[in-house]
């Protein structure tokens, strides 16, 4: 499942799912552009580890996905230094809970412009120079919540929904192009961000930090497993080869069983 001479660009991917997505597509010979924000030089050790490591050309583009004209400039740059962007994952996002009534105006607006706009402004970029060479792949990283509903996530599932809705327009229009456009679709996974999230927890209930994983987990994960990063990072992996082609449009699960429900 050979990906040398590709180039791959992943949003949001100095840490948690989407470093793991890089470091899977990079394993198979991707030539490799992350994105992010966070301390310059924890970043160009991140960006040289992958040189390093896996024997390819990694270039950090610290581009705001929200800004459009930005995400324009920064393809060209990778055009100028990598190549032509092959792959496309869009994992770039955040997240705010709060009833709807009680849901900042503030916070609505950054959610909707990091997990929906910032990924229709990265497909717009990218997708006519992959129309012009014939050949793309366009991963967008939903959630679960992209086909089911949770209390208090009014802005994130919104978003998160018209991910799944952009990716099927993006692949019907394109279908016959050599181009596809697909949804992952992560239950729970185990991230920094929501290994915290277990131990403040802990710390409020007095149970340890097991209990306190395998109860947060099964709320929604019948099989009370958190999905790996590395899991999904497979997942983009075959949805690039050649293999996954005629999978298009789609959205595909790796919940646990959640959305099964």
């Amino acid at each position: 499942m050979s990906l040398k001479g590709k180039v791959a660009f992943v949003t949001g991917s100095t840490s948690g799912i989407g470093l793991a997505i890089a470091h899977e597509l990079a394993a198979q010979g991707a030539d490799m552009v992350i994105n992010g924000f966070g301390d310059a030089a924890e970043i160009e050790a991140i960006r040289a580890d992958f040189e390093k490591r896996f024997g390819v050309r990694a270039l950090f583009l610290p581009v705001d996905v929200t800004d459009y004209d930005a995400m324009e400039k920064g393809v060209a740059e990778i055009e100028k230094n990598l190549g032509s962007v092959d792959i496309l994952v869009n994992n770039a996002g955040i997240q705010f809970v709060a009833l709807a009534e009680e849901f900042p105006i503030d916070k609505w607006k950054k959610i909707i412009d990091i997990n929906l706009s910032g990924v229709f402004y990265g497909i717009r970029a990218v997708l006519p120079g992959m129309q012009k060479r014939g050949f793309g792949r366009i991963i967008n990283i939903a959630s679960a919540h992209g086909l089911v509903a949770s209390a208090h996530k009014s802005a994130y599932v919104s978003a998160k929904h018209g991910v799944v809705g952009l990716t099927k327009v993006v692949a019907l229009e394109n279908a016959r192009a050599n181009i596809t456009c697909n949804a992952i679709c992560p239950g729970w996974v185990l991230t920094p961000l929501v290994q915290k999230q277990i131990e403040d927890r802990a710390k409020q209930s007095g149970r340890s930090i097991a209990e306190e994983s395998e109860a947060l987990v099964s709320e929604k994960q019948p099989n009370a497993r958190f999905t790996t990063p590395e899991e999904i990072g497979a997942l983009a992996v075959y949805l690039c080869s050649e293999a996954a082609r005629g999978v298009n449009g789609a959205h595909l699960s790796i919940d646990g069983a959640w959305t099964a429900q």
